[in-house]
C-alpha cells in the first residue's frame, strides 16, 4: 500500500517537529519544511528515517515567498506524490509596541503566518481536488480570536488565518476536502523562550489548567483532526488549557 503524504511548514523544531515525528510514526512520508534551521531540520529526517519504515524529504524554503513555493511543490512532484495533508505551521512573533513597528517586521509577520498558509494552500489544492480528498490544517493562536496587546501584527495575522480557514472550508467542501485550524494557548515551545521563571509561574497561575501545553498535545489533536471525520471541517479549535 502507497504512503499517504504530509507536508509540514516550520517543522524543524518545537509543533512542527512533533507533529512531524507523530504522523512519520503513523506510517505517512513525511515532507518537513524549514526557512533557515537546516540544521535543526536534517535532525528532525535523521530521527524519522531512523524509525521503522521512516520516510521523509527536506525542502528548505521559505514560504512566505510565493516562489519558494513554487519552487517545494515543484520538487515534491517531482519526487514523490503531492500532500494528501497539508499542515501550515510556519509562524513568527514580534513583542512591541504597533507604533514603533517597523513596515518590514510588519511584511514578515504577515508573510510568515497569514501569506504562508495562502501559497502553500494554493499550492497543494489542485491535487486534492483531482483526488476529491484532502486535509488542510493550520496552526493558529488563541491572540487570533482574542486580541493580545503589544502583539497585534500576530493577533492580526492569526485572526486572517481563522477567515481564511472558514472561507476556504467552504469553498472546498463539494471537493471532500476539509479545512481546519488549531488555535493554540499557551506552548511549551522556543516562541515562549524569552519568558523567565518568575513569568512563566505566573503565566501558568493565569492558565485555569495551571501549565503550559506541550508539543506533543498539539501533535495529537492535529492527528485526530487529519483522521477525523469528513463532516468535520470550517472550524478553529482552540486548545488553550481553558485560557479563553
Amino acid at each position: 500500500m502507497e504512503k499517504k503524504t504530509v507536508f509540514i511548514t516550520g517543522a524543524s523544531r518545537g509543533i512542527g517537529r512533533s507533529i512531524a515525528l507523530k504522523f512519520a510514526a503513523q506510517g505517512y512520508h513525511v515532507l518537513i519544511n524549514c526557512r533557515i534551521s537546516a540544521d535543526e531540520l536534517a535532525a528532525v529526517r535523521d530521527e524519522i528515517l531512523a524509525l521503522p519504515e521512516g520516510s521523509c524529504q527536506m525542502l528548505v524554503g521559505d514560504v512566505g515567498n510565493p516562489d519558494d513555493v513554487r519552487q517545494m511543490f515543484a520538487l515534491i512532484s517531482e519526487e514523490t506524490a503531492l500532500p494528501d495533508v497539508l499542515i501550515n505551521n510556519a509562524g513568527t512573533a514580534h513583542i512591541g509596541l504597533l507604533s514603533e513597528m517597523s513596515d518590514d517586521q510588519w511584511s514578515t509577520v504577515i508573510q510568515t503566518n497569514l501569506s504562508a498558509v495562502f501559497y502553500c494552500s494554493r499550492a497543494a489544492i489542485p491535487a486534492m481536488v483531482r483526488q476529491k480528498q484532502g486535509k488542510i490544517i493550520n496552526i493558529s493562536s488563541m491572540w487570533g480570536i482574542s486580541g493580545a496587546s503589544c502583539e497585534a501584527a500576530y493577533s492580526a495575522s492569526k485572526a486572517g488565518v481563522h477567515s481564511l480557514t472558514q472561507a476556504l472550508a467552504k469553498e472546498l467542501a463539494p471537493s471532500n476536502i476539509q479545512v481546519n485550524a488549531v488555535a493554540c494557548g499557551v506552548i511549551d515551545t522556543a516562541m515562549n523562550s524569552q519568558l523567565n521563571a518568575e513569568e512563566r509561574a505566573q503565566l501558568a497561575e493565569d492558565i485555569p489548567a495551571g501549565r503550559f501545553g506541550s508539543a506533543e498535545e498539539v501533535a495529537a489533536l492535529v492527528w485526530d483532526l487529519a483522521n477525523g471525520p469528513d463532516y468535520l471541517t470550517g472550524q478553529v479549535i482552540a486548545l488553550n488549557g481553558g485560557y479563553l
